[in-house]
């Protein structure tokens, strides 16, 4: 049986794909009086993600939710490929990489539950935060050491554009 590094797999990343709920969220969920389900997301993810935006690297949002705020919120981050309401989020990911002429080789998946596997299956790097079900920890290639919402996003991404040379400057500091 062949090993491997799985930071290798990390080198080879242009593009990545996340899932919301339990992913960049922490998975819980505030009905406020409205009816509209409040959610938390972190902002070192949000800068991690408007980095990896700025130095050329594809985000791509695949969640079987819908809520405006939350597509408002990575809308004002920079995140214009954003696809709510998926049933199927294998079919959506590989019509996107296909319109985009994307290779799965070049794709980290970050999914957290059932919905999330066959599309993290599909690609390079399938990746998911410590408190993922057990049913996807089962096929991570990389389990973040941090949960949903809680930095796990900003884990793998500045994994990746550390082993490319493409981490924070001062000049992206100042430009963010």
């Amino acid at each position: 049986m062949k090993v491997h590094n799985v930071l290798d797999y990390f080198k080879q990343i242009t593009t990545f794909v996340f899932d919301v709920d339990g992913v960049l969220t922490d998975g819980s969920l505030v009905i406020l009086p409205n009816g509209v389900m409040a959610r938390n997301m972190n902002t070192k993810d949000g800068f991690a993600l408007q980095l990896a935006i700025k130095k050329g690297y594809n985000i791509v949002i695949i969640s079987g939710g819908s809520s405006p705020e939350v597509e408002y919120r990575l809308n004002t981050l920079g995140i214009t490929e954003v696809y709510m309401k998926a049933e199927n989020k294998l079919n959506i990911l590989q019509n996107h990489l296909a319109i985009k002429n994307i290779s799965a080789t070049n794709v980290l998946f970050m999914g957290d539950d059932i919905p999330d596997i066959e599309a993290m299956k599909s690609v390079h790097l399938a990746t998911c935060p410590s408190d993922a079900t057990q049913d996807v920890l089962a096929v991570a290639e990389y389990v973040s050491p941090y949960p949903g919402g809680k930095g796990c996003v900003r884990d793998v991404i500045e994994k990746v554009m550390k082993l490319q040379g493409k981490w924070v400057t001062n000049t992206d500091i100042q430009s963010i």
